[in-house]
């Protein structure tokens, strides 16, 4: 059984009413048909396989967190604990939005690398602490066992803020759809990577990303943006060792998001995914448990789910 629970964070420095993140934390729980259980609708974990990893997961702006709960959950059924959150602020003046919460400060040529853009990661890392301390985790997490995931521009966010010099509990990270380019808007030279920091990366993407093929114009790329460049040069030139690229065959940009709001969002970009979207997202989940664990992931070289597949 997989359940999970809420709690909020203040998060320093940011101004009223946007100062509030909304947390929901996925766990493994054992159903014990107690009375309490019964009236109160919580269910203890499941202790076996404590204490658990912690994966905090970044989702793309304006994707409600209501679509990455069929990761959560199949991540937490692998013993982990997951935590998605919703923060809506605004990161441009004018402009409010459901965000993975971006300090645009530093992500300017003479700022980063300076210090951490995810503004919301510090806020989930002392409330990781609070639920360690007590209540219904208390005890069960391995908080030197952190893992940062992320959806489109939550994924950039994982990926720039992997630094254990500002966060020595990360462990690594994983992202979908997400790269490390830099936008001419914020003053970076065209087509510019960042560069990323010494820790593990699965970087994953599909062969129909709209989205970032349709985004090329924001690096001034001059029309040679495809739906995978930038996250192989991202690879290529960013990632250190115990890293992987995979490129799943017919994939589209919100795969990693289901089922998709085209409410919000940029999904009106979007190319039609040509392969059984089910099958793909299963895949996903193996090689990010598989990644989570240290283990080779030698032994997704040849599905062929799989357009292309490297490994440093």
């Amino acid at each position: 059984m997989i359940r999970a629970f809420y709690r909020s964070a203040k998060v320093d420095g940011a101004p009223a009413p946007y100062d509030t993140l909304t947390l929901k934390v996925y766990y493994p729980a054992l159903f014990g048909d107690t009375p309490q259980e019964r009236n109160t609708g919580t269910i203890p974990a499941d202790t076996t396989h404590a204490p658990f990893p912690v994966i905090i997961f970044f989702p793309g702006v304006n994707v409600d967190i209501a679509s990455y709960a069929w990761l959560a959950i199949e991540l937490a059924k692998h013993n982990n604990v997951v935590v998605l959150f919703s923060w809506i602020a605004e990161d441009f003046p004018g402009s409010v939005s459901l965000t993975p919460g971006m300090d645009l400060n530093f992500i300017k040529p003479d700022t980063y690398g300076t210090g951490p853009s995810a503004n919301a990661l510090p806020a989930i890392l002392d409330e990781m602490q609070r639920l360690n301390q007590s209540g219904l985790l208390a005890g069960l997490l391995d908080l030197n066992r952190i893992f940062l995931g992320g959806h489109s521009a939550g994924g950039t966010m994982a990926l720039l803020n992997t630094n254990r010099a500002w966060f020595p509990q990360v462990q690594g990270a994983f992202t979908y759809g997400a790269h490390s380019g830099a936008s001419t808007m914020l003053g970076f030279p065209p087509a510019t990577v960042l560069p990323l920091h010494d820790c593990p990366l699965l970087i994953m993407g599909g062969t129909r990303d709209g989205v970032i093929e349709s985004s090329s114009h924001r690096y001034a790329l001059d029309g040679k943006g495809t739906p995978t460049l930038l996250l192989e040069r991202t690879f290529h030139e960013g990632a250190k060792k115990d890293s992987a690229l995979v490129i799943f065959e017919g994939a589209n940009h919100f795969l990693a998001a289901y089922p998709h709001d085209d409410t919000t969002g940029r999904g009106f970009l979007e190319q039609a995914s040509a392969e059984s979207e089910a099958d793909v997202r299963r895949l996903m989940i193996e090689l990010v448990s598989t990644f989570i664990q240290k283990k080779k992931l030698d032994e997704f070289k040849n599905n062929p789910l799989i357009a292309r597949f490297e490994l440093k």
